[in-house]
């Protein structure tokens, strides 16, 4: 790390010195230092402090669910109060050849699956690392990565960008934060680093004021950081009889709440752990499940109980718990296992905080030290199936359950098991609106729309064709609908046949499955309707895609540059070039998990 104070550069004993203390330093303690010294966090150069720095911002994100646009809007907000000019953009919007016209930029990236970026960033990606990627040596920049710490590829996409910047001669103008799930506080303390940092740059720098702008502060508002408790007015099992699965539908009341959405929105959910797997784990532990342990940095304290239930994470594994663990318990077994990624990969598929515990028993002398290196539990979310036109004051959603059994024990998901088995009528649960302009009805009534959504993909359909009705709007609109069974799986079967017989839907076309000897999925069922589905592409129709992304959206995907070269006489790079610029156009539009 090189530091210098004005533009005398230290010697090596003083460089020395000064980065063992700043190694020892958390990132806020080094905002206050950085009024004396010009240094960087990172291992590479720093913008020296200059005069007469640019006002103008330019906030760029990167967002497949909505958590970097909101947080991009919030920043915005923040250094607009301090006088600045912000301009903020989707990076699939932003005209990349201005690029080098940027003086100060920010950048909000979320990792999505398996390291890759988000759909609005992928193009500003693949400019960014390609060879027409302009030199940027006037840039001042800083990233703020979003990410998924139980996933391999821990805010990929984030990292992606800061060392590319840093390639193309941007210099670091605060140092990059990745963020896990539980990102409101880490993203706040980065705001202030690169709010201190920009006044430094104009030699103007103010005391830092301990407040967390990203944060929601006012309580009269309902959000993330403050949920509102909805009161749960119906749920019901969709499924038939027989079924092998079980797909809830839930109607919440938000009356009073002043939460609204659009269709395409989503619905967050915190949930709460399974209180027979926290009295498991509490009996293992071997400690009183009325002991005090913490839950907010604040000093918030309630039973380990409660505190297992209701605020940590204890059914998934991550990495850096693993390796938490070994520090505190030099656990040898553990150290090696982590020492080969097969290995520890293998071990944290199927797992949870129970079996760790069994398996290298338990860390820490005291509850509030083993809660200590735990997580929050993260909300989860769920595509909106209504419209606020046709139920005002109320949200439903469409939840498939899940039960599954490994390594010899029943597993249940958090979240859809907390609502199938232990959400009674009357009962609240909390809850928020995140918004997700990547997923929305095309704003002129007349373009035709394709709907892609196995099972509980179809949610965000409903929504739609309840707001398309509402407004009177007639424009075509064909939905791919599949799930195993006919008779007992096909979810909402009387709202599609009446939107079919009222012309609100045009088409709709179903694949069950397992109703015949060779599974038959939506995207044969494309394939099959080749030639219709390129004409409405060439009358300029959106095409949406919800569900599973792991393999239905890419059978999806590869179904839809087949249907293109096919119908199109195109090449495969032709089709591939003809769906990215649907995408460019918001003409092709995913919402995956």
């Amino acid at each position: 790390m090189q530091l210098q104070v004005g533009n005398s550069p230290f010697n090596a004993k003083q460089s020395a010195l000064l980065n063992e203390l700043l190694e020892s330093l958390t990132p806020t303690q080094k905002i206050w230092l950085s009024g004396f010294f010009a240094c960087s966090a990172t291992e590479t150069k720093t913008r020296p402090v200059a005069q007469n720095r640019s006002k103008e911002v330019t906030i760029l994100y990167g967002s497949q669910t909505g958590n970097s646009q909101g947080l991009a809007k919030k920043a915005g907000k923040a250094l607009e109060e301090k006088g600045y000019q912000v301009h903020i953009e989707a990076m699939n919007d932003f005209k990349a050849n201005q690029l080098k016209k940027v003086r100060n930029l920010l950048i909000i990236i979320s990792t999505h699956g398996e390291g890759d970026p988000p759909d609005n960033a992928v193009l500003f990606h693949e400019y960014l690392h390609g060879k027409r990627a302009p030199k940027l040596d006037g840039l001042s920049y800083s990233v703020l990565a979003l990410g998924d710490s139980s996933y391999e590829y821990f805010c990929q996409v984030g990292k992606e960008f800061d060392k590319r910047l840093e390639e193309l001669g941007g210099v670091r103008l605060y140092p990059r934060f990745d963020c896990d799930v539980d990102f409101e506080e880490p993203a706040s303390e980065w705001l202030e680093g690169v709010i201190h940092s920009l006044e430094e740059q104009e030699g103007m720098a103010e005391e830092v004021q301990h407040s967390l702008p990203l944060q929601e502060q006012a309580v009269s508002s309902y959000s993330r950081s403050h949920p509102y408790q909805a009161e749960v007015l119906e749920n019901i099992n969709l499924n038939g009889r027989g079924s092998e699965k079980e797909t809830r539908h839930l109607e919440l009341s938000l009356a009073g709440s002043g939460l609204t959405y659009q269709p395409g929105d989503s619905l967050g959910i915190f949930p709460k752990n399974d209180p027979a797997l926290v009295a498991e784990l509490i009996e293992e532990l071997k400690w009183s499940p009325e002991e005090s342990v913490p839950i907010q940095k604040q000093g918030d304290r309630v039973s380990l109980r409660e505190a297992l239930t209701s605020y940590y994470e204890i059914t998934v594994l991550t990495k850096p718990l693993l390796q938490k663990v070994v520090e505190l318990t030099q656990n040898e077994a553990l150290a090696t296992l982590l020492s080969n990624e097969k290995d520890w990969k293998a071990y944290l598929k199927g797992r949870d905080l129970l079996d760790l515990v069994r398996d290298v028993g338990c860390w820490g002398d005291t509850a509030e030290e083993f809660v200590s290196i735990l997580r929050k539990i993260p909300p989860r979310l769920y595509s909106i199936a209504s419209s606020v036109k046709a139920y005002p004051a109320e949200v439903h959603l469409t939840v498939g359950t899940v039960r599954y059994t490994d390594h010899e024990r029943e597993r249940k998901g958090v979240c859809s098991c907390y609502l199938a088995e232990r959400l009674e009528l009357g009962e609240k649960v909390s809850v928020f609106v995140q918004e997700n302009d990547n997923f929305r009805l095309p704003k002129d009534p007349q373009v035709p729309i394709i709907m892609i959504g196995p099972g509980t993909g179809v949610a965000p359909y409903r929504a739609f064709l309840q707001e398309r009705e509402e407004l009177g709007y007639d424009g075509k609109a064909w939905l791919f609908f599949g799930d195993q069974h006919f008779m007992t799986d096909f979810l909402y079967q009387t709202e599609w046949n009446q939107w079919l017989r009222n012309g609100i839907l045009t088409r709709l076309t179903v694949a069950f499955s397992r109703d015949q000897e060779e599974k038959v999925y939506v995207q044969h069922r494309m394939l099959e309707e080749s030639k219709e589905i390129f004409s409405w592409l060439e009358e300029g129709a959106v095409v949406y895609i919800c569900g599973d992304e792991k393999k239905m959206a890419k059978d999806v995907h590869q179904a839809l540059i087949e249907i293109i070269a096919q119908e199109g006489a195109y090449s495969r790079e032709e089709a591939e070039a003809y769906l990215a610029d649907m995408q460019k156009q918001r003409r092709y539009q995913r919402d995956v998990y």
